[in-house]
């Protein structure tokens, strides 16, 4: 199945939350806390202005974001989980560094 959001809205794939504590202890799935970063899987075309002019989104598919802890609606397509949030429940992108991305290395 294919899924294309409309207007501002963005589906996104959360990204994978710890699985164990800094201690070691393994964290059972009702008590993790989801993670509020994630990958941009589509987004729609945009909205428009007052005079009907289409304005683009500032994400797009592949970016990492930073979005609110309870923004969105979860839905399940294809099996997967997913998030659809609207753009201004995004507060940024994350972009990597080449000194953070050698130290995720």
């Amino acid at each position: 199945m294919t899924f294309r959001p409309l207007h501002d809205r963005v589906v996104i794939r959360r990204a994978q939350g710890d699985l164990t504590s800094k201690g070691g202890i393994i964290i059972p799935d009702t008590a993790k806390e989801k993670p509020q970063e994630g990958e941009v899987i589509a987004v729609g075309p945009g909205l428009r202005d007052e005079s009907g002019k289409l304005i683009p989104l500032d994400v797009k598919a592949g970016d990492v974001i930073l979005f609110g802890k309870w923004s969105g609606t979860e839905v399940k397509i294809d099996g997967e989980d997913l998030l659809i949030i609207k753009e201004a429940d995004i507060m940024g992108i994350v972009e990597k560094t080449g000194v953070a991305a050698e130290k995720a290395a």
